[in-house]
């Protein structure tokens, strides 16, 4: 692969597009047969691939998107968002069957629910294109879904000398019933899980207990613990940081923001203690306000 190592500092972000309506200041959450009414509706795209991209490029480092997207008019109403983020997006394939791809978040006093639905593959034609780019130095997979559908891309990143990193986003199915989860996952430098992923990966309750068997399979598990803060595992080393106390509007996107900032700070200097506190400070500012992306912000 081409490229020096200070030439090298492009992040690739692979996972789906979704076009995020997210409802806030909601009195109850619905009830089958009745109808509820929220204060207000926020549409903007998301999913983690183009959260964690959005604030990366915002943060100044390069970041691409490897994503479908579809040419139904919901997913060509994320076009203006998307390129005015700052992302490179000469990855992203278009194609009729990658759309709509739609979640619907519902936001009341800091508890989300949320429906969503998927279309077509998550694999990108672009993808090995996007790896061997010379400016690339690290592939982020944002949700288990993805890398459940491209396996092969753990192996193909490897080939072109990048660093990958894993954020397994919530799925029931593939999360917690998947047996073949730590097996798929063989290579991966970095996992990026929120507690409820570690509990559900590990069988585990406590942070520490979900930390160690972690641990046996990755060299490097970062916990986001939400308002409690993150925990970072490397080897001997543990380090946790204390959440920032904020106004939280909505937490969708926190903890893909979260990673974005760990990442960047991360792939400049490993420093974990520098890192988590980067990765609080981009997923407190996502709180803030409705939507995940920073484009979103005021």
């Amino acid at each position: 692969m081409t490229g020096t190592p200070a030439e090298r500092s492009k992040v690739l972000c692979l996972g789906r597009i979704y076009c995020d309506i997210i409802f806030t200041g909601l009195h109850e959450m619905p009830v089958l047969g009745r109808e509820s009414f929220a204060d207000n509706v926020t549409i903007a795209a998301g999913g983690g691939a183009y959260i964690t991209a959005a604030y990366l490029a915002s943060l100044g480092r390069p970041a691409a998107l490897l994503t479908r997207l579809g040419s139904d008019p919901l997913s060509q109403s994320l076009n203006p968002e998307l390129e005015a983020s700052g992302i490179d997006l000469s990855f992203v394939e278009r194609s009729p069957d990658a759309g709509p791809q739609p979640t619907v978040a519902l936001v009341r006093n800091g508890e989300r629910a949320f429906v969503s639905r998927r279309a077509g593959g998550s694999r990108p034609v672009t993808l090995e294109e996007a790896l061997s780019a010379p400016n690339a130095t690290h592939l982020h997979i944002a949700e288990f879904a993805t890398l459940k559908d491209t396996p092969e891309v753990i192996d193909l990143a490897r080939r072109f000398g990048l660093t990958i990193s894993l954020d397994p986003s919530w799925d029931d199915e593939l999360i917690r019933r998947d047996s073949d989860f730590f097996e798929i996952c063989e290579g991966i430098d970095l996992l990026l899980p929120n507690v409820e992923e570690g509990k559900a990966l590990t069988g585990e309750s406590a942070d520490d207990a979900i930390l160690r068997r972690l641990r046996e399979r990755f060299p490097l598990v970062v916990l986001k613990r939400g308002e409690h803060g993150a925990i970072a595992s490397r080897g001997s080393i543990h380090v946790s940081a204390e959440a920032i106390r904020v106004n939280v509007v909505d937490t969708t996107g926190a903890g893909d923001a979260f990673n974005a900032g760990f990442l960047h700070s991360w792939l400049g200097s490993s420093d974990l203690e520098r890192s988590l506190a980067a990765g609080i400070k981009a997923g407190s500012l996502s709180v803030q306000s409705a939507g995940g992306a920073p484009s979103r912000m005021s």
